[in-house]
């Protein structure tokens, strides 16, 4: 009897620890969505995105809004020094202006092409993490071939460097002594989270030793893109990764 007591007790708990976890989450969630009344819009440029009280570059900072954060746009004005703001509402409370050329929205005719030439001027996980969001805010966009081929090549060149990091923080002692198999220590390399957390799946080549891309990408442009200029490319990369996974 004590034993199943003990048992409820704690399961209670854990559902109590997992509601608590799941009330974080949407609380977290409903930070971070725009409030309605006006064009969502996301920042895709960090650089530029100084929330400000007046549609100024020397008014005051009211904060610094981070990349993919949701806002909505309710105004527009163009400052004396020819910059142009919009006014956005970030939550229910809080207000102000920001620089046009720090957000997109899906709802205006060529900011998709706006972010891809943002997207083609950036690097690493910069690229990555804007291509990314231009994948997820433009999912109809005709860029959307030219935008999953660069997503694909900029994680294959993460992978190269990934490779290099790995090898020289992974102590192979180390790994050894902990008894686990030495791959899934390079699965678990935390070099690897911030370009999970944008929606890249990285393979581990345990002959090289190595990190390469998984090709969903190039393998969506093949899908759904069969007869885009992409495809070809597309190809040549998949050809690629299966010759090097056949070694």
């Amino acid at each position: 009897m004590f034993a199943h007591k003990s048992v409820n007790t704690k399961l209670v708990a854990f559902l109590l620890f997992a509601c608590a976890l799941t009330f974080v989450s949407i609380a977290h969630g409903q930070r971070r969505r725009a409030p309605g009344g006006g064009m969502r819009a996301v920042i895709v440029d960090e650089r530029l995105a100084a929330l400000r009280s007046e549609p100024s570059l020397t008014a005051p900072l009211v904060q610094r809004l981070s990349r993919g954060r949701n806002v909505s746009i309710t105004g527009t004005r163009r400052a004396s020094d020819g910059i142009t703001f919009h006014r956005v509402a970030v939550t229910r409370r809080t207000r102000g202006w920001l620089q046009a050329e720090s957000l997109v929205s899906p709802a205006r005719v060529g900011d998709d092409e706006k972010l891809l030439r943002l997207i083609r001027g950036s690097e690493d996980v910069d690229r990555i993490a804007r291509a990314r969001i231009s994948l997820d805010l433009f999912p109809r966009s005709p860029l959307r071939p030219a935008v999953l081929l660069i997503f694909g090549d900029a994680a294959e060149e993460a992978a190269v460097k990934l490779s290099r990091q790995a090898d020289r923080r992974l102590n192979e002692n180390e790994m050894r002594a902990g008894g686990a198999p030495e791959f899934s220590y390079a699965l678990n390399y935390n070099g690897l989270d911030r370009y999970n957390r944008h929606g890249v799946t990285f393979t581990y080549d345990r002959a090289t030793q190595s990190y390469h891309y998984d090709g969903g990408s190039w393998q969506e442009i093949l899908r759904r893109y069969p007869r885009s200029p992409e495809a070809m490319e597309a190809r040549k990369r998949l050809s690629l990764m299966s010759v090097s996974s056949a070694r």
